[in-house]
């Protein structure tokens, strides 16, 4: 009998993409017409399109305008074992990018986390996460204001994790405003 061929290596990791808000959520009204989850859920799509692009894997939490509970956000990223979890959100106040890690205690980690402080175990990971992003947004001339928050569904995730919250680009004289293009 032929042997089977060996199996192809699945992709070393897996990103995991929270579009904020969805369905009765709408989030933040950020212009006439648009509200903040229709733009985190196009950025998702595009971010996700650009990952895989380049052999990333990547799982989203929600492809449409539906409510999704904060639960079900982490539920989804914990069980597919994410190395890194990116939530976007968006603000008409600010300039540029804010990036957000968990305001919880580092704790070291162990086989069994509580749900809602599970983010304590990755607490330093997130921080060099959340530095890698700064370093391409002030690479890019992109204005970065960094902080830590409590803000479900972040710190119920098992991995690395980051909120980014985008604004709009104050330059000499003009705003340049949030769209998804």
């Amino acid at each position: 009998p032929a042997t089977p061929p060996p199996a192809k290596p699945g992709p070393r990791f897996v990103v995991v993409i929270d579009a904020a808000h969805g369905g009765n959520d709408i989030g933040a009204r950020l212009a006439d017409k648009q509200l903040e989850k229709d733009l985190t859920l196009n950025l998702s799509v595009r971010l996700r399109s650009m990952l895989s692009a380049h052999g990333i894997a990547v799982v989203t939490t929600r492809e449409s305008d539906l409510t999704l509970p904060a639960v079900n956000r982490a539920e989804t990223a914990n069980h597919v074992g994410a190395a890194a979890c990116i939530t976007l959100h968006a603000t008409t106040s600010g300039s540029g990018v804010h990036l957000f890690t968990s305001s919880l205690t580092p704790v070291p980690v162990t086989r069994f986390l509580p749900w809602d402080t599970a983010q304590g175990a990755y607490a330093e990971q997130s921080l060099r996460l959340s530095s890698e992003f700064d370093s391409a947004m002030t690479h890019a001339e992109i204005p970065v204001t960094l902080g830590k928050t409590a803000l479900p569904p972040l710190d119920s995730f098992t991995c690395p994790a980051v909120v980014i919250e985008f604004s709009p680009l104050h330059a000499t004289g003009h705003v340049i405003p949030l769209t998804d293009s």
